[in-house]
């Protein structure tokens, strides 16, 4: 049911999905696309992003493809005005954009701790920044922010990630806290280990490093929830629909897992 009500009310609603040249980001489009809402897909990849707008499209789906820089604060900038000049103010933002890198602590570069901060936690900032004065201005928006497991507990050797998804989690709550009388809501999902091509490069790069097999790391990673599976993309991008949802106005300021059971907090 709710999702019936889901897609009536997202029709036509202007949805920005960020990092959506990934698995969970085409995931995330393919979803709000399906309910009938207008989606930007953005990211840093051209030819990625153009070739999921055209497949949405050819799945009867509204779609336009605006390559992105979250890092640099002009580029989101410049895509808002962009999008609010073509289109309309954007209502639902899903923060996706991110990366992973494994490494353990003391052999990690400094470089790649200013990296995962800066994609993960200063560009999930840039976009609401940019992004929530027109949702104030309309009365209406929903941010979702695409947090993870580790915004909640930590994990060997991810000590940037697991850092800069504690922070997303922190910023949403206060956003929705500053959010909370003015008819917009801010809430994270927490993936576990997802069944995307970042979780099998990380496990290729841990199989190299380890000399273990591929399926032995990948077997690890989905030992690690009681359900002992990978989550498919299709149930974050659910859940996303959901919390965009007209009846989901009264959830805000809520880090929600999906990970088969494996962070009961």
């Amino acid at each position: 049911m709710w999702y019936l009500l889901a897609v009536t009310w997202l029709r036509d609603k202007v949805v920005l999905v960020t990092g959506a040249s990934g698995g969970l980001g085409q995931a995330l489009a393919a979803e709000f696309a399906g309910a009938g809402a207008m989606v930007i897909v953005s990211s840093r990849n051209e030819d990625k992003l153009q070739a999921l707008a055209q497949r949405l499209k050819n799945n009867g789906g509204q779609a336009l493809a605006l390559r992105c820089d979250i890092v640099d604060k002009a580029q989101v900038d410049a895509l808002c005005t962009i999008i609010t000049e073509r289109i309309g103010s954007v209502q639902i933002l899903i923060n996706n954009a991110g990366i992973a890198r494994a490494a353990s602590f003391l052999e990690m570069a400094d470089l790649l701790w200013d990296e995962v901060l800066r994609v993960n936690l200063t560009g999930t900032y840039n976009c609401c920044k940019a992004f929530l004065p027109g949702m104030v201005h309309r009365g209406w928006g929903r941010i979702i922010n695409i947090a993870s497991t580790t915004a909640k507990v930590a994990y060997s050797h991810v000590s940037a990630y697991t850092a800069s998804k504690h922070g997303v989690l922190g910023l949403t709550r206060s956003l929705a806290l500053e959010t909370a009388k003015v008819g917009v809501t801010v809430n994270a999902i927490c993936p576990g280990y997802l069944d995307t091509e970042s979780t099998h490069e990380n496990a290729r790069r841990m199989a190299d490093k380890t000399g273990k097999k591929l399926d032995d790391i990948l077997k690890l990673f989905a030992d690690s929830s009681p359900q002992k599976r990978l989550i498919a993309p299709g149930e974050v991008a659910a859940l996303a629909l959901m919390l965009a949802s007209e009846r989901a106005g009264g959830i805000t300021g809520q880090a929600i897992n999906v990970d088969g059971g494996a962070v009961m907090a």
